[in-house]
């Protein structure tokens, strides 16, 4: 395909603008914005025409060598990006997905870890995927490290394929899980009637923590949360951390307390470091020798739930989850009274 440089005079005769065109056809054409001096008068409108002409050629030049490669695989140099940052924004805007934040805040991580503006493709060695990797390891726990870092090897990974590098330098490295040394509490089903029942410093904070407990809430969800959410039979929450808009059914404790409709916010509620201070003296009066903390009710809400046989897929719906998997891992508990019941399960006879 030939690409021709056209040119177009001003009304007022004084400049001359280009354009590039490989055909007569609508979108066979763009402006290049380039534009030279008719009659200089002086030796900075010449040396203006000059750079500009010099530049016009280059973006011709450019223009063909896209055309030609186009079914080739092969990327042209001018087109890579000297900012390997920017290149894993393009590719993190590209392919994200609704609910899976994992690629977003692997680049967050990685920024934060890089901790400058600007990182050459060369910069990135295998040496500095392994640092990567134990940056994450000491900043997050559980599988999130390993998600991450796994999201940062698909960037890498698409990087060579885009020309960026001959192998991918954390190709032999892999994504490491940190398993959490200390698992969380949960409130037991005669705990949360035990809790309801005992006097709190914050009504507001009691109303809000009883909410999270029924629907399953994460603070950054309670804060926030507005009358026009609450509708007669559910709650329409869309998730802080996942933009999940999910419908949620209100439980008849939760309706009771928060009472008839208003407008505007549900709770008016301190900041999160006070609510938990109000949520342990709360639960200190209330004789439960736990430490218990916002993220406890969501966990508590999960496990009794699944307690009760209700199965993975609606549970991990009303978390706002697009998958089991964490309700599987992550809001899951043994429980001793259930494994009494499982264990009889299994065959018996009298012995003699």
């Amino acid at each position: 395909m030939s690409i021709v440089i056209t040119k177009n005079v001003s009304r007022n005769r004084k400049k001359t603008w280009y354009t590039l065109e490989w055909g007569k056809a609508a979108g066979q054409r763009i402006a290049t914005g380039i534009f030279t001096y008719n009659n200089p008068k002086d030796l900075i409108e010449k040396n203006h025409n000059k750079e500009s002409l010099a530049i016009l050629k280059t973006k011709q030049a450019h223009m063909i060598l896209e055309n030609q490669a186009i079914g080739s695989g092969y990327i042209p140099k001018h087109k890579l990006k000297t900012n390997f940052l920017e290149y894993y924004e393009e590719y993190v805007k590209t392919n994200s997905r609704t609910g899976s934040r994992h690629l977003l805040c692997s680049l967050a991580y990685f920024k934060e870890f890089m901790n400058k503006d600007y990182v050459a493709p060369i910069e990135i060695t295998e040496t500095v995927c392994e640092r990567f990797r134990s940056y994450l390891l000491q900043k997050l726990n559980g599988e999130t490290p390993a998600d991450y870092f796994y999201k940062f090897k698909k960037v890498l990974k698409a990087a060579k394929a885009d020309g960026y590098f001959i192998n991918s330098p954390a190709e032999m490295i892999k994504a490491k899980v940190k398993p959490n040394k200390k698992k969380k509490e949960l409130l037991e089903p005669d705990e949360y009637i035990q809790l309801i029942k005992t006097p709190c410093t914050n009504y507001e904070v009691k109303k809000a923590f009883v909410c999270s407990l029924y629907q399953g809430l994460r603070w950054c969800d309670v804060k926030p949360l507005e009358w026009e959410s609450i509708r007669i039979e559910s709650i329409m929450v869309t998730q802080e951390k996942t933009k999940v808009l999910v419908e949620i059914p209100l439980h008849n404790i939760t309706k009771l307390i928060i009472g008839k409709p208003k407008t505007g916010l549900v709770f008016h509620l301190p900041s999160s470091n006070a609510a938990n201070k109000i949520l342990k003296k709360w639960c200190e009066d209330a004789g439960l020798e736990k430490h218990i903390t916002w993220h406890c009710a969501r966990l508590s809400f999960s496990v009794l739930l699944q307690d009760e046989g209700v199965n993975s897929a609606t549970v991990a719906g009303m978390l706002g989850h697009t998958s089991t998997k964490y309700v599987e891992t992550v809001y899951q508990r043994y429980r001793v009274h259930i494994g009494r019941k499982a264990i009889q399960k299994l065959p018996s006879t009298e012995l003699n």
